[in-house]
């Protein structure tokens, strides 16, 4: 089976590169590279791109891409119906080969494999923190700033579809991606809402989800979502964030599932975007949980999602 190691990337078509790049670039993205015709931004990580703007009267989402392991995993994708042969990539930093497909409900979605590393940006480790029972800063002092915060890495992307099944066979048939938990209807278990995927790769811990699957009635991306380095960066970009006028979506608070410290903004064409931190991580060997939860419980606490804020 084919098997991916890490998301490659989001895209998404839009009436102005120039104010994507703007407000990505407060948001804690850095440019890689820019031209009429597309708009690629980096973290501080070593991929040499993860979110994509390409012109467009429309503002849509376009799709996604995930790192494959092999490059034998490529050629086993092409051989699968709906997929492309595996060609160069020629209009992207970074170089490789993919394998582009067309997922359930129109999504463009790349495998990817033998991109060059960009090399890492410069950026602070994670700032010691005085635990109740445990103190990791002696004669120190923290300073933090309300300034962009780097984002690290592309951590997971959020996807509503109308067929909830077949968009998780099609998934895990191409990506081999693993079941983390599950959201289901209270009252009746066997109405699933979503469904949390996580990357397989064995003993490594990996993000409790690199993507989330929900049934909607509207097809779309939800969200994608960036980590950062701790609480401080969160709150000293949220504050930055705030300052430049841009419109907050909800936040801050913590997840009840994957535990992630959130803060969701929406980006100059109304795309949610999410900064996140302290996430749960496990291996191969997690084990699914089933929450039977209504939306207003899904937050441990902090800020509560606004009524449409699952629309």
């Amino acid at each position: 089976m084919p098997r991916a190691v890490d998301l490659s990337h989001v895209v998404y078509r839009v009436a102005d590169l120039d104010s994507m790049e703007t407000f990505m670039n407060d948001f804690g993205l850095a440019t890689a590279q820019k031209s009429r015709d597309a708009l690629f931004l980096r973290t501080t990580g070593p991929a040499p791109y993860v979110h994509v703007s390409l012109p467009g009267e429309e503002n849509r989402f376009v799709g996604a891409g995930f790192r494959m392991r092999t490059r034998a995993d490529l050629d086993s994708l092409a051989g699968l119906p709906g997929s492309s042969p595996v060609e160069p990539i020629a209009d992207a930093p970074g170089g490789g080969w993919r394998v582009r497909m067309t997922a359930p409900d129109g999504f463009l979605i790349d495998a990817v494999w033998g991109q060059e590393e960009a090399e890492i940006l410069p950026h602070r480790p994670p700032n010691p923190f005085n635990w109740g029972e445990r103190k990791e800063r002696v004669n120190r002092f923290l300073r933090p700033r309300r300034e962009p915060g780097a984002a690290l890495r592309l951590g997971h992307f959020v996807l509503a579809v109308s067929d909830h099944d077949a968009m998780l066979d099609w998934l895990c048939e191409r990506f081999g991606l693993l079941t983390s938990d599950v959201m289901c209807t209270p009252g009746d278990e066997s109405r699933i809402i979503g469904t949390f995927l996580r990357l397989d790769c064995g003993d490594e811990p990996v993000d409790h989800h690199c993507i989330l699957i929900t049934q909607a009635g509207t097809v779309g991306v939800h969200h994608c979502s960036f980590e950062m380095q701790d609480i401080d960066s969160v709150m000293g970009a949220h504050d930055y964030l705030k300052s430049r006028g841009y419109e907050h979506d909800c936040g801050v608070g913590r997840h009840l599932i994957g535990s992630q410290i959130f803060d969701y903004w929406r980006d100059p064409f109304g795309f949610r975007v999410e900064h996140y931190t302290d996430g749960d991580v496990g291996n191969a060997d997690y084990e699914t949980v089933r929450y039977a939860v209504s939306i207003e419980d899904t937050t441990q606490w902090g800020m509560d999602p606004t009524p449409d804020f699952f629309d």
